[in-house]
């Protein structure tokens, strides 16, 4: 019944509408229709669970096919060409001609370096003792027990900082690495996209 009655209403809007016109020409303001419809009260929503997003269960991402035993012999242990996994010897180990330690070749020797490394922070110890933590920007000497100046001019020795260590130079640590590079530093400020790695 309720469709017919819209139906009803339409036919008359539609009537009057053509009638207006002929008379008039144009429609005036249109005369409104108030029609009252008994609403049904809309359902309560029911309080939202899990149980009704899963159901019984949910589909998680599984493969569709299974993976060949090549694949899997890959993954598991690469490919010699590109990439292998398994551990191999190595054929590159030299011995130190100091220490007689095995390293790699073409990498110091690990067991030189800590040495040098444990005397250059006892020298750094040294400095922080004798200058302070401050800026340094003069060159600083480190003299050893038993050494004594290098003969130079006055003029080398102006604004440079002697430090001295009280035990003997190691027979190791050669006084060559504590000279100057031979390298003028640049004065230039480009940058070039090559010299930046």
């Amino acid at each position: 019944m309720f469709p017919r009655f819209i139906q009803v209403v339409q036919h008359l809007k539609n009537l009057e509408r053509s009638i207006l016109l002929s008379l008039f020409g144009h429609p005036p303001k249109e005369l409104a229709l108030a029609v009252s419809v008994n609403q049904q009260p809309k359902p309560t929503p029911k309080a939202f669970s899990i149980h009704d997003l899963i159901g019984d269960g949910f589909l998680l991402a599984v493969p569709k096919f299974r993976r060949t035993v090549e694949k899997r012999l890959n993954r598991k242990f690469g490919w010699p060409e590109y990439v292998w996994k398994p551990f191999v010897p190595k054929t590159n180990l030299k011995t130190c001609h100091e220490c007689g330690h095995h390293h790699e070749q073409g990498r110091l020797c690990g067991n030189c370096y800590k040495k040098i490394g444990k005397e250059t922070k006892e020298i750094q110890g040294e400095i922080l003792k004798k200058l302070g933590s401050g800026p340094i920007e003069q060159d600083v000497i480190v003299l050893y027990e038993g050494e004594t100046l290098p003969d130079q001019q006055k003029e080398f020795w102006k604004g440079k900082r002697i430090v001295e260590m009280k035990k003997e130079r190691p027979q190791w640590f050669s006084k060559n690495l504590l000279q100057k590079s031979t390298q003028q530093p640049s004065k230039s400020t480009d940058v070039k996209p090559t010299d930046l790695a």
